[in-house]
């Protein structure tokens, strides 16, 4: 480690508000920046009343170089992967660095030896704290603004990294798509959609607010089961699930989201949201006293969203069922003004969803990767 870097555990109120409020440097000029609710962040750092901690280890790490803070990371132990995969891998998350290899060198030097403690033989990240949340280094559309709940880094942090010699595991793609494409493909495709839904034991229905926690509840289970068996996923404990229910209903619309079902049985789900980002950009981390108003009433002038799920339980993962859900949300959303789709995040291994956005002429507009070392 550099001798004029300090890499330390955040203990301290003062030590925190510094984790925290690095970014405003960081990004300073930056007009595709999203500041973090920071509110929200202390949450998913673990430093609040978070489920995901009920079992998860976690550390925060700030590097300071004579006393001005220079760089930040989470690193953490997730037991409930561990034991799936029979792995012994820790995560790292909330990464955040000046153009200094040294900095990041002396974060993942400590983090590492840390994880070493606890057993674990390779790191992942970055994951904020896991897959479940916003996850992925932006290697790929500096010239865009992020869409909701997705990440966005300086250029430079993919350099950082491999100066530490890690090196990519998995990319994450965003496909992007205005709505007269999407009307395109939905008038394309309307024949088969039809046909589906004709066929009488086919049917899509609209997400009920009146029932508002038994449906988040069938769309989570849609969620981990759809999921078993993707590339690194780990389904939503119990507690999460009910945490991330919560969360929703202050930003779900409930005509942006929609269940199919056969001959009674929910066999798939779409979820889309509006792309919050266009009104938190402009609160500056704070949602109270006013953000969480500003939130609310300028919800009817966000002209895009981000769809981030269209899930299928085993046995029904085909195009076709994608396509009547998806052709649900068309005409839901372009009703409401949305101009503009974001489809996020897809696995780069994941061939048949790709497949399906591709051919339909959806064009890959950012790339975020993972990240492997071994310890």
């Amino acid at each position: 480690m550099s001798d004029d870097i300090q890499v330390k555990p955040t203990t301290t109120w003062r030590e925190r508000r510094q984790f925290q409020h690095l970014p405003w440097s960081i990004y300073q000029g930056d007009p595709h920046w999203v500041p973090p609710l920071l509110a929200d962040e202390r949450q998913m750092l673990g430093w609040g009343r978070h489920p995901y901690y009920e079992q998860a280890d976690s550390i925060t790490l700030l590097a300071r170089r004579g006393g001005k803070a220079v760089g930040r990371m989470m690193v953490q132990v997730n037991p409930a992967h561990n034991r799936k995969y029979g792995d012994k891998l820790g995560f790292f998350g909330f990464f955040e660095s000046i153009d200094d290899s040294a900095v990041a060198r002396a974060l993942f030097e400590v983090g590492g030896l840390w994880l070493r403690e606890r057993g674990m033989e390779a790191v992942r990240g970055p994951v904020n704290p896991s897959l479940n949340y916003t996850c992925g280094l932006l290697v790929d559309g500096f010239d865009r603004s992020p869409c909701f709940l997705m990440t966005h880094n300086p250029p430079y942090y993919a350099g950082l990294l491999e100066s530490c010699g890690l090196a990519k595991s998995q990319d994450l793609y965003a496909y992007e798509m205005n709505s007269a494409l999407l009307a395109d493909i939905m008038e394309r495709y309307q024949p088969a959609v039809l046909s589906a839904l004709e066929s009488g034991n086919l049917v899509v229905r609209p997400f009920d607010p009146a029932r508002y926690q038994q449906e988040i509840d069938l769309y989570l289970d849609v969620y981990n089961r759809s999921l078993e068996g993707t590339w690194g996923f780990t389904p939503l404990a119990p507690a999460e699930a009910r945490q991330i229910g919560r969360e929703l209903r202050h930003v779900l619309d409930p005509h942006f989201a929609a269940f199919a079902q056969l001959d009674g049985q929910v066999v798939g789900a779409v979820l889309a949201l509006p792309d919050y980002n266009q009104i938190i950009r402009k609160l500056n981390g704070r949602l109270f006293p006013f953000g969480f108003l500003r939130l609310l009433t300028g919800r009817r002038h966000i002209t895009a969203a981000r769809v981030m799920a269209v899930t299928m339980v085993p046995g029904f993962q085909h195009a076709g069922l994608a396509l009547v859900l998806l052709d649900y949300v068309a005409h839901a959303t372009i009703k409401r003004g949305i101009t503009r789709y974001e489809f996020s995040w897809v696995l780069e291994s994941n061939k048949r969803s790709r497949g399906t956005l591709e051919r339909a002429g959806m064009k890959i507009v950012s790339t975020y990767r993972l990240y492997d070392k071994a310890l």
